[in-house]
């Protein structure tokens, strides 16, 4: 535990490990982004047979629901490849408020994060103030 206290960055291993979690991430973000823009258009194919089953369910979206879902996913694609420069920088996994590692776990579930825990709390209760 003391040797984390200590440690500055990541291992270039261990970045290799998140800049490979990154990718497959955007990859995935890529294509749903793909797949939200391209659904855009009103053309003949909109009283198509899948059309009609998305219709039906619970899965379908209106123009700007789909359009909302386009810029939220543009923005992580944004915030993946910035993280990927961190990584290139050697600069990934350090909080830009503290300057302290962001623990490996929280790195995994959200690789662009920029902030330790206690930073983003300490930042959302200085908005509440």
């Amino acid at each position: 535990m003391a040797e984390e206290n200590v440690k500055v960055r990541y291992s270039d291993e261990e970045l290799q490990e998140f800049k490979q979690i990154i990718l497959d991430m955007l990859a995935k973000a890529k294509e749903q982004y793909a797949e939200l823009r391209k659904t855009d258009n009103n053309d003949i194919t909109d009283t198509s047979h899948s059309f009609n089953a998305m219709e039906e369910g619970a899965a379908s979206l209106s123009k700007e629901e789909r359009s909302q879902l386009a810029q939220r996913q543009n923005k992580f694609i944004q915030n993946l490849e910035a993280a990927l420069v961190r990584i290139e920088n050697k600069t990934y996994g350090i909080c830009r408020v503290t300057g302290k590692l962001i623990p490996k776990e929280r790195l995994r579930l959200v690789p662009h994060a920029t902030l330790t825990i206690e930073a983003k709390e300490g930042l959302a209760k200085q908005g509440r103030n």
